[in-house]
């Protein structure tokens, strides 16, 4: 997590400074650059990690359902629908009211993770520890690595945070520029360091809980193969009742704060790309019941604990995903903005 929120930084830096200098996002520039074949493959792959994103937010969505109001996580899938519906209503009232929005759910998720490092506990010699000597322990734990860091760096994200700069109004000279891209350092500095508290506090929390001296035998079970769903009942017996619900309430808000990043990335990939700008109820209805399909199948084959294996996959796609992103990414930076600056006085 701490590596990968300084690679994070470091590269939507570089998408910001992008699209400040230039004036133009990274899926138009590619479209500028490449022939028909490559950007083709380019907005496919691009598509592919959008949905792949939103599968997490589907299923995460469905488990705070089942764990709020023991809704079967088949059914929550379908109820994901429900949300999108109302996230379409808000976008009518424009990108900030909904940077606003995701910037209300996020407090509301760190807010929960706060008062749950409250009642768990967490040894802090062991997270700082864990922080800074990486190790891979247990079954699947390479693979859990992997979907981390497509998790917090999502390849299309970085063709979202160089369009959103563009609806900023910086002035168009050498000072307007640099100033701006300092302020924008600073807002997704300040962005990822919240995200990164929340990472350390969520693993911190299942730590502590999975570590209790008091824990039963089937506790210690259900931590040996820890899924979305099981924490919720962990915190409920070892830490309290009320605890147990800020849980999934939690989840539910990160996974309606992902939804919108994912609608608006899908926006500027296909516009960039094809010059095909959907409405935003439409892109968003494509994307969700392409992530739909396949989460409920797994659901009603493998259960929760599929569904948790999925989340696994979907994220590790998008890490293998992320060059697809990032090589144009560097390649546009290193002679895009050199020639941006020179040409502003």
């Amino acid at each position: 997590i701490l590596v990968a929120s300084c690679a994070a930084l470091v590269i939507q830096s570089l998408a910001a400074n992008l699209g400040v200098v230039t004036g133009k996002h990274l899926a138009e520039h590619c479209k500028a650059e490449y022939s028909k074949v490559p950007n083709f493959l380019l907005w496919v792959v691009e598509e592919i990690a959008v949905v792949a994103c939103d599968i997490p937010e589907v299923i995460g969505t469905a488990f705070a359902l089942n764990m709020l109001f023991s809704i079967p996580v088949w059914i929550g899938v379908l109820l994901t629908g429900l949300s999108t519906l109302m996230l379409l209503a808000l976008q009518q009232y424009g990108v900030r009211k909904l940077e606003f929005l995701i910037a209300f759910l996020v407090f509301t998720i760190a807010i929960c993770f706060v008062i749950e490092l409250h009642y768990s506990k967490p040894d802090p010699g062991k997270v700082l520890h864990g922080l800074f000597v990486p190790q891979l322990k247990g079954n699947g734990a390479t693979g859990l690595a992997i979907s981390l860091l497509g998790a917090m760096v999502m390849p299309h994200n970085l063709f979202l945070h160089s369009a959103l700069v563009l609806s900023r109004k910086i002035p168009r000279s050498s000072l307007g520029i640099k100033e701006g891209l300092q302020v924008l350092l600073i807002e997704s500095g300040l962005a990822l360091m919240i995200a990164f508290l929340i990472n350390v506090s969520v693993i911190s929390v299942s730590g502590a809980v999975c570590n209790a001296p008091d824990l039963t035998p089937d506790f210690l079970a259900k931590c040996e193969d820890l899924d979305l769903n099981k924490p919720s009942f962990l915190l409920r017996n070892v830490v309290g009742k009320w605890s147990s619900k800020l849980f999934p309430i939690a989840l539910l808000a990160s996974g309606q704060s992902s939804t919108i990043t994912g609608t608006y990335a899908g926006q500027y990939v296909m516009q960039g790309f094809l010059d095909l700008r959907l409405e935003p109820w439409l892109r968003n209805f494509l994307t969700r019941c392409l992530a739909i399909i396949p989460s409920l199948i797994v659901a009603l084959i493998g259960g929760s604990a599929g569904a948790g294996k999925l989340i696994i996959i979907a994220s590790m796609i998008l890490s293998f995903e992320l060059p697809f992103a990032l090589v144009p990414l560097l390649k546009f930076t290193s002679c895009k903005t050199k020639m941006g600056s020179h040409a502003n006085p």
